[in-house]
């Protein structure tokens, strides 16, 4: 059991760095924005008191590390999705990985992100209510 952890860690930990290689080289290349989890940060920060959802958390309470959080939190929750990954798919997907069990789990967590996360900091469902929904990640 602590095998399958610990691979899944490492899954979910190499996929959130790649994720963010990735972001990182559409902003060399086509100077797109940078990764920001100061906001992030911002809105784990509030759930340790409970608060899931904010107008917007730009107005909400600061946080003084908040973007120290913000990454944190992001390679965390990479890292637990790795892990729900790992015992889902079992020791035997993990011998010879196959592409469906990853797509279908990547799916279901862009959908945490898309109407838990950004609704939660006032983005609208899917960041329905900034500017450029469609370049939201």
């Amino acid at each position: 059991m602590l095998e399958l952890i610990i691979k899944g860690a490492v899954i979910g930990f190499g996929a959130t760095a790649l994720m963010d290689i990735w972001a990182f080289a559409l902003h060399l290349l086509f100077a797109e924005a940078k990764p920001n989890w100061a906001p992030g940060g911002r809105w784990f920060y509030h759930l340790g008191s409970g608060r899931i959802f904010h107008e917007d958390i730009g107005k909400a309470q600061p946080y003084a590390h908040e973007k120290a959080l913000g990454w944190t939190g992001h390679y965390a929750v990479g890292i637990l999705y790795g892990i729900i990954l790992a015992g889902l798919a079992g020791p035997q997907w993990l011998a010879t990985p196959t592409f469906i069990p990853a797509w279908i789990l990547g799916i279901v967590t862009i959908g945490a992100g898309w109407f838990l996360m950004q609704p939660g900091m006032g983005l609208g469902w899917a960041a329905s209510k900034t500017a450029n929904p469609r370049k939201s990640g």
